[in-house]
């Protein structure tokens, strides 16, 4: 196959902390890798809180923070309007609880969906279950953008059980190995499970692809091409970065890509994590504050106004930072079902 087509558009060096620049329709992607210490038997760190500012933790002291959370690290009790979540677990575990009364465990491979649609109040905590070990929790996650016609949609969640989502396993023809795992779209004649119905990544040519890769040193990789005119965005998460199609990419940048050009990616010499988002511009006005994404400002003054009027829904929980106990069991509840992974 050949490979000397040039596939690099540009590079952005990734900020050392925070938030990562991403392309329409993506609106927001994190990384958040904590070592987080053993547990104190209530679900949080076994460790003095002294020197961090808790309500609004983000100094990765001692390579962790606490982020939102009072007791337990976390995202507690928050809103969100007229956007998805997908929040991609590598390690740990997420206790999910919302407006509607659901509630989830996830994590170790499992991805959330979630849309926000017309608005949903949700909690995001790291509970650290063990007492004898450290809990480190690695994850990213990633809003994506809903047109106009999907903003005020019925809020809704899908679990993506680590059982279910592909993971290719790929041996180049030195023998070494990359494993894919497809989160949204197909590669290779393997289909990640169904976004939610509502989602961008739902409606018929939107081309959304979601992979996370880990290769070994030296490794070679194709990643076919889909349509022109999409934005295709490689992020090179840890390693020593890699060649793209014949050109250098750093590690800690993005790299933006010619979607409609199949990529040979040759890692670098240490074990390299990139991830990879794709899709079809959405193309509207975007009007974004905190938590809420519409299309115009009047629409951000309506949301803003809907939420003290409703809380939308409320909260049905004792606390704005509730974890599910301390079992490790993953599932997740609405009303009466609950869902729980297939057995491998």
């Amino acid at each position: 196959m050949d490979f000397s087509k040039p596939a690099l558009l540009n590079s952005t060096a990734l900020p050392a902390q925070g938030v990562w620049p991403t392309k329409d329709p993506f609106l927001f992607c994190v990384h958040h890798n904590d070592q987080y210490p053993k547990g104190n038997g209530q679900a949080g760190p076994n460790a003095s809180l002294a020197g961090r500012h808790i309500g609004s933790d983000f100094s990765n002291k001692d390579q962790w923070s606490m982020y939102h959370g009072q007791q337990i690290a976390g995202f507690p009790r928050h809103p969100h309007r007229g956007f998805e979540t997908i929040t991609v677990v590598q390690e740990g575990l997420i206790d999910h609880a919302d407006s509607l009364g659901a509630a989830a465990r996830y994590g170790d491979g499992d991805v959330q969906w979630l849309t926000a649609g017309d608005g949903i109040n949700h909690a995001e905590m790291f509970p650290l279950l063990r007492e004898t070990a450290p809990n480190p929790i690695d994850f990213f996650q990633i809003w994506i953008n809903l047109p106009a016609s999907h903003k005020r949609v019925p809020p809704h969640f899908s679990m993506l059980w680590a059982e279910d989502i592909p993971v290719l396993r790929k041996s180049d023809a030195m023998g070494k190995t990359s494993t894919v795992r497809v989160v949204a779209g197909s590669m290779d004649k393997e289909t990640a499970p169904s976004a939610p119905p509502n989602s961008w990544a739902s409606q018929p040519g939107s081309e959304v692809f979601i992979l996370t890769v880990e290769m070994e040193p030296g490794a070679r990789l194709v990643i076919p091409g889909h349509s022109q005119g999409l934005n295709r965005s490689l992020y090179s998460v840890s390693g020593n970065g890699g060649v793209v199609n014949g050109e250098q990419i750093a590690n800690r940048y993005l790299s933006e890509l010619r979607s409609e050009v199949t990529v040979e990616l040759i890692n670098g010499d240490r074990t390299g994590r990139y991830l990879l988002l794709q899709g079809k511009p959405i193309a509207e006005p975007i009007a974004q504050r905190g938590p809420f994404v519409m299309n115009t400002w009047d629409e951000i003054r309506q949301a803003y106004a809907d939420y003290q009027r409703t809380q939308f829904g409320g909260w049905p929980w004792k606390t704005v930072e509730p974890v599910h106990g301390m079992e490790s069991r993953r599932f997740a509840r609405r009303g009466q079902e609950v869902e729980t992974p297939p057995k491998g």
